[in-house]
């Protein structure tokens, strides 16, 4: 086994709210900011703008890297390790939609003092540290 590199986006908007989906699936049906794996040979970056493209339509720009969360819980609950580069955006524009009804059955922008539960491991870490300003969780 080994371990899985994603990128998780935190997109903020005017109001300082975060993009939240509610995934379908037995992975993880849980909500979570957006993202994914990292293809070989992309830069975070180019994964955090690929993903959101895909997932929920929208084009951001200058996603910036803000911390690394070494998700471990999950790996005890599910034996599956991933390491997310967290990421922040800022967003203004058309609202994002649902490109992967699939994976995903619902959007929405939440406070981040606020997060709908069940909440997905690693959003919750990236969103704690964005809050806490924090670079790194174990």
């Amino acid at each position: 086994m080994s371990v899985v590199v994603g990128v998780g986006v935190i997109i903020v908007n005017e109001k300082g709210e975060v993009l939240l989906g509610k995934r379908c699936g037995t992975h993880a049906p849980y909500w979570s900011i957006f993202g994914g794996h990292v293809d070989d040979g992309e830069t975070f970056e180019q994964c955090a703008i690929r993903e959101i493209k895909e997932e929920i339509g929208i084009t951001i720009t200058s996603p910036q890297v803000i911390g690394i969360s070494n998700n471990l819980e999950t790996y005890q609950l599910e034996g599956k390790h991933t390491v997310s580069i967290c990421m922040i955006a800022q967003y203004q524009g058309d609202e994002p939609k649902l490109m992967e009804p699939d994976k995903c059955s619902e959007i929405r922008w939440c406070s981040p003092n606020n997060l709908p539960e069940p909440h997905f491991e690693a959003s919750r870490n990236s969103i704690t540290l964005w809050k806490n300003k924090q670079f790194y969780q174990g």
